[in-house]
């Protein structure tokens, strides 16, 4: 049995070397491609809050909405402080801001650069 035409891509696809730059904006894609961890951030842009509000907020479990916070701060998006018996999460809008500035120079579309083509 050999292998089909969409295998074959995928493994070529797999050999080529993909920029670390690339990498880490597919990171921040991958974690914000889900409506739910898009629901969190959501409530808090209104502000911080602890899992337990969170939970009140979107409507999931308790260790659901800790797992999501949990990838939403591998990546930079949210930070967790103590505060008393709690852990308090806030959006870090700046996170936000250096996310689009990346994005904007790794797909050449960042207007202070030096643009490497011509327009048409």
């Amino acid at each position: 049995m050999s292998p089909s035409p969409a295998r074959i891509r995928s493994t070529i696809a797999s050999v080529v070397e993909v920029p670390d730059e690339l990498r880490e904006l597919r990171k921040v894609h991958k974690v914000l491609a889900d409506a739910n961890r898009l629901r969190i951030l959501r409530r808090l842009a209104d502000g911080p809050a602890t899992v337990t509000e969170l939970v009140d907020a979107v409507g999931l479990s308790q260790p659901l909405v800790s797992w999501h916070l949990s990838k939403l701060r591998e990546v930079g998006l949210v930070l967790a402080r103590r505060e008393g018996r709690g852990i308090l999460h806030t959006i870090v809008p700046e996170a936000f801001e250096a996310f689009i500035a990346r994005e904007l120079r790794a797909l050449g579309l960042d207007t202070d650069a030096p643009r490497g083509r011509q327009e048409r």
